[in-house]
């Protein structure tokens, strides 16, 4: 378990809900220290070791009317702080304390099955619970939920009512417990954040979650567990690798040394740029691993999206090794993990045990070469990490900067992969984020690229025939890359974008936009 002594600890206990990171995000976004823990890890010895100063129940897909059902242990009752349950959070609540719970209906009043948008009406009490709810008569709220609560435990009162959930809100003021049917943490409820404002003030929470102070701490951790020992870090360029490299580096100095393998299958001047910032900008020791005709040699021939990706995948983990070996001394692999990868790799039904997942740039590595792991965002999600970035000085060009895939311009280069066909590639995205960064567009959308085809055309330039490539515009709007929308770009951005590509790369005659949204399609090409 993390161990933050002296900021005040809220407890999410997740039930399997779907959006229970949402519930951190909110909590984070307050400047609360929260950590999100699986119900069945959550035993009376853990909660005497984490002392939450309050606790969240997370809503879930399972029944508490189900023998077995997932429960929190009894004590979390008695521990004398704030309990808030959330949908099936509520339902718990309610069937610990005294309460009833029924299987729901799908259709009818009072207390049935709910999904989607509702509106809750205030009952005749109010709380400090609900300062702010309420001022035009009704809330809009989601629902999710298909049991309900039928009977509210002793010591509740309702304090909101939905049609088909007349017990939306319940409270026990004197206990502090507080139960609400919907989902405030999702955006379908748009006035929940004050919810979660009001819960933490209730709760004593004096909102000192700061990059600042993470940062100090992550310092004072990572001399303690490293000591005089030397750290390797293979440098990908990107957001997470830049901001672990810099703050390890602040930590220990000289004694980490970064590993930068340049495949070759990189955006226009970007192996360029990350040497620059790291070796010159930040003076901390770095092995250029020139690499690109091992990869592209490898690459000549292969078509097959999956071939590619686990070529680039050996390959990267073998010249990491390589250069890695070279150091001396080397003990820890550092390494960008961030916690919604680490919550995702907590079993939900699976029991206590914790795995990383092993689709990190160094996957694998760490049992290879008998390293252990350093790593300091596991804490953080990543616009937190950003805002770490910048309290640590980073350019924002390179905070802000959209994901990048590890395989890199590979997988935006359907079919053969060439040099010749990489250079035009290169050239027309820089055009394209040109473009966008001076519509100033470049921060609303998650992710933007251009992919060259496997396809040539016929065009005509001046009196000329051509036989040129076509490729194809992305821009997707995203929370977290697992779902996204095109962005909708004006028809006048869309064609002075295409007469630039076309007119400033040679090997380019014909430009498109992809509206495909994910699902169905997924953000890379390939």
């Amino acid at each position: 378990m993390t161990q933050i002594a002296h900021h005040d600890r809220l407890l999410i206990i997740d039930f399997g809900s779907q959006v229970t990171q949402l519930i951190a995000r909110r909590l984070r976004e307050l400047n609360v220290y929260c950590e999100i823990h699986p119900y069945q890890n959550v035993t009376d010895a853990f909660l005497a070791d984490f002392k939450p100063r309050a606790v969240i129940f997370s809503g879930g897909p399972d029944s508490v009317t189900r023998e077995g059902s997932p429960r929190p242990p009894q004590s979390v009752y008695t521990l004398g702080v704030p309990v808030l349950g959330i949908c099936y959070g509520q339902q718990v609540m309610m069937q610990d304390l005294g309460g009833q719970v029924e299987g729901g209906k799908i259709s009818g009043g009072g207390g049935t099955a709910e999904f989607g948008r509702a509106y809750v009406t205030p009952a005749d009490q109010t709380d400090p619970f609900l300062n702010g709810w309420f001022a035009e008569g009704r809330e809009q709220v989601w629902m999710s939920h298909g049991d309900h609560v039928s009977r509210i435990a002793p010591g509740f009162e309702v304090y909101g009512t939905s049609p088909n959930a007349p017990y939306a809100i319940t409270a026990d003021p004197k206990r502090h417990f507080y139960a609400v049917q919907f989902h405030p943490e999702v955006h379908h409820t748009p006035n929940g954040k004050t919810l979660y404002e009001n819960f933490v003030k209730l709760a004593g929470f004096k909102g000192d979650w700061t990059m600042g102070a993470y940062r100090a701490e992550a310092i004072a951790k990572i001399r303690a567990q490293v000591g005089d020992k030397k750290v390797i870090c293979g440098l990908s360029g990107g957001v997470d690798s830049s901001v672990a490299a810099v703050l390890i580096h602040e930590a220990i100095g000289e004694q980490l040394t970064c590993v930068f393998v340049d495949h070759g299958l990189l955006r226009q001047d970007e192996a360029q740029e990350v040497v620059t910032m790291f070796r010159d900008n930040y003076n901390i020791p770095l092995i250029h691993a020139d690499e690109q005709d091992l990869f592209l040699g490898e690459l000549e021939g292969v078509t097959d999206p999956e071939v590619k990706r686990k070529t680039i995948g050996r390959l990267f983990i073998d010249v990491f090794q390589k250069h890695a070996n070279t150091i001396e001394g080397a003990e820890f692999l550092a390494q960008g993990t961030l916690y919604p990868d680490v919550i995702e790799s907590v079993s939900f039904s699976g029991g206590p045990s914790v795995t990383i997942k092993s689709h990190h740039n160094v996957g694998g590595l760490p049992e290879k070469m008998g390293l252990k792991l350093v790593e300091p965002l596991r804490e953080l999600f990543k616009d937190e990490v950003r805002a770490l970035g910048r309290e640590l000085g980073l350019p924002e060009k390179f905070i802000g900067r959209h994901p990048f895939p590890g395989p890199g311009l590979a997988i935006r280069c359907p079919g053969e992969i060439t040099r010749a066909k990489l250079e035009i590639l290169r050239k027309a995205d820089a055009v394209y984020i040109d473009q966008i960064r001076k519509h100033g567009l470049y921060d609303e959308i998650w992710q933007a690229f251009v992919a060259i085809l496997p396809v040539r055309t016929v065009g005509v330039m001046g009196d000329g025939r051509t036989y040129d490539y076509a490729c194809a515009l992305r821009a997707v709007t995203s929370v977290d890359g697992m779902t996204a929308d095109y962005y909708p770009f004006t028809h006048e951005f869309l064609g002075e974008t295409a007469t630039r590509i076309i007119n400033e790369v040679e090997g380019i005659n014909r430009v498109t936009y992809d509206i495909t949204s994910k699902p169905p399609g997924t953000i890379e090409w390939e």
